[in-house]
């Protein structure tokens, strides 16, 4: 089975974080935190940070890592480093999804989020409780 080993921001901004609509592919309108694959030669802190710039261009900073997600898709299996980040500054533009919002611990689940995503809801509703 083929393997992608990709990286996932899920930026904070006091109480909410930042979903992403996918606007292509086989899981086109679902929703995910934003990222992609990480190059060879690249850390996946230096991928993230790339990813960001091209699909939002903004800059992050990295606060931690949070977890990561080993999921298989019918297709491959992925392999999902997710980091907790900040906003370095406060403009976003969607370069490559269709929509985005903010969501707060009472509305995180009101979105169809990617499977290997949704595995993460857990662990951000519990870092969103920590202020």
């Amino acid at each position: 089975m083929k393997r992608i080993e990709v990286v996932a921001a899920v930026i904070r901004k006091g109480d909410r974080i930042f979903a992403t609509q996918r606007g292509y592919g086989a899981f086109k309108d679902w929703w995910e935190f934003p990222g992609g694959k990480v190059e060879p030669g690249e850390t996946a802190e230096e991928a993230l940070l790339r990813e960001i710039r091209e699909e939002l261009a903004t800059e992050i900073r990295i606060d931690k890592f949070l977890h990561t997600v080993e999921w298989d898709y019918p297709q491959f299996h992925l392999t999902l480093h997710c980091f907790m980040a900040s906003l370095l500054q406060d403009t976003l533009h969607l370069n490559e999804h269709e929509a985005a919002r903010w969501l707060d611990a009472s509305s995180i689940h009101s979105v169809r989020w990617l499977p290997a995503d949704e595995m993460l809801l857990p662990l951000i509703v519990e870092e969103l409780k920590k202020i």
